[in-house]
């Protein structure tokens, strides 16, 4: 089995036709669903947040078997992400997406759960600690992006469940659970 790292390749990824967008309905359906998969199990091994589709990304090119994705099969494997909400564009042109291999809501609950599993109910603790302190490492929340940390910390503040101090700079942003 192909290797990419530490992260292994499935079987199809050395199938020169998947690297073709397939002009039959139930060929590209399932083609599709692979390329979704797999795009997000990379993506959350490798904490990796954004994808550039006009940007080098080792999933879109395997040079085993001398295939890269047209950018055509890029943007329509990027986009049902999207349309599933696994996934956002992060430009009007499509070229760069924010993928969310925990869905928004999901992210809210591993918050809630980080502070439980460390004592941070009704304590303070900065934006910049949830997302590289020491209380996080090992955890998925370690290197976060802060778009996705922002959106689930508006989430749960309209739930009541945490309130967020802005600062004087991004640096000193604050967030005080009350699970």
């Amino acid at each position: 089995m192909q290797k990419l790292g530490d992260f292994k390749l499935p079987h199809f990824f050395n199938y020169p036709p998947y690297f073709t967008l397939q002009p039959v309905r139930d060929t590209r359906e399932k083609q599709i669903q692979l390329w979704k998969e797999l795009i997000l199990d990379y993506c959350k091994t490798q904490k990796l947040f954004v994808i550039g589709l006009e940007e080098e990304f080792p999933l879109f090119t395997n040079p085993v078997i001398e295939r890269s994705l047209t950018h055509e099969a890029r943007e329509a494997f990027v986009s049902a992400l999207v349309s599933e909400g696994r996934a956002e564009w992060m430009d009007k042109g499509h070229r760069k997406c924010l993928v969310l291999w925990h869905r928004i809501q999901d992210w809210a609950e591993i918050l809630l759960q980080f502070a439980k599993d460390n004592g941070l109910e009704d304590s303070v603790v900065t934006i910049e600690e949830i997302r590289f302190g020491t209380e996080s490492q090992g955890t998925e929340l370690h290197g976060i992006d802060r778009t996705i940390l922002n959106r689930a910390l508006k989430l749960l503040e309209q739930k009541g469940k945490l309130v967020v101090f802005k600062g004087t700079s991004t640096d000193d942003e604050g967030v005080k659970f009350s699970v």
